[in-house]
């Protein structure tokens, strides 16, 4: 522990999904008083409330995940669009817009986005709707970054093959599909939550002071 966060007040949203549980670890090691939190965001108002709850926000870590089917384009359905986007686009806009006021005040702040490879590099098996809605979050944070800055840094991971329960469930991990999927990955392994979160942790932590609207892949080689 270095408590480079000590004392810094954190919330991240869906803490029980994506990386979260690897963020709580990481971050509680490094001294933040932070608000996990895994209420239901898709609700118009509970953002607020939550900061509300919260009181003075330092950090926030939009971590916003679903599980999904991969499905062809052509069989997608209109419900399935609008879901990863209710989940995964708009709980994130509602966090920032509810965040930014005490931020802006104080002129200091830091926001991080949790994204997925999908959102920069594409690939096949049909995920162009979890894509859409993981560029949607891209396409947002690289505009407000010129919004915020230079008082707000906000930044943004693009991960893949994070062992996580939301994408990576023991089921599809003893799975062909993911034998020929990761076949594909330098790295030749999947990487923990916890060694995702400390890319998250420097985008939070006083060492990224000079980066806004930047988007960090962490994908084992996957992006190169």
């Amino acid at each position: 522990m270095t408590g480079r966060l000590e004392g810094k007040r954190v919330i991240l949203t869906d803490a029980a999904y994506y990386s979260g549980p690897g963020i709580v670890k990481v971050f509680e090691e490094e001294g933040a008083v932070l608000f996990a939190d895994d209420s239901d965001l898709t609700e118009p108002g509970a953002a607020e409330d939550l900061v509300a709850r919260v009181g003075h926000v330092d950090i926030l870590i939009a971590n916003h995940a679903r599980s999904f089917v991969p499905t062809p384009t052509e069989e997608s359905t209109d419900d399935e669009m609008e879901r990863l986007m209710r989940s995964i686009f708009y709980p994130m806009h509602r966090m920032i817009r509810a965040v930014l006021p005490q931020m802006l005040e104080r002129k200091k702040g830091k926001i991080v986005i949790t994204s997925s490879l999908n959102a920069i590099k594409g690939r096949e098996g049909g995920v162009a709707l979890y894509g859409a809605a993981r560029g949607a979050q891209i396409g947002y944070m690289l505009n407000l970054a010129h919004d915020l800055a230079p008082h707000v840094n906000i930044n943004a991971t693009a991960q893949a093959y994070v062992d996580n329960p939301t994408y990576f469930p023991e089921e599809y991990k003893s799975s062909e599909a993911f034998r020929r999927r990761f076949a594909q990955v330098p790295a030749q392994r999947l990487a923990s939550m916890e060694e995702c979160a400390k890319t998250v942790l420097f985008l939070a932590g006083p060492e990224s002071d000079f980066f806004y609207g930047q988007v960090i892949p962490f994908a084992g080689g996957l992006a190169a």
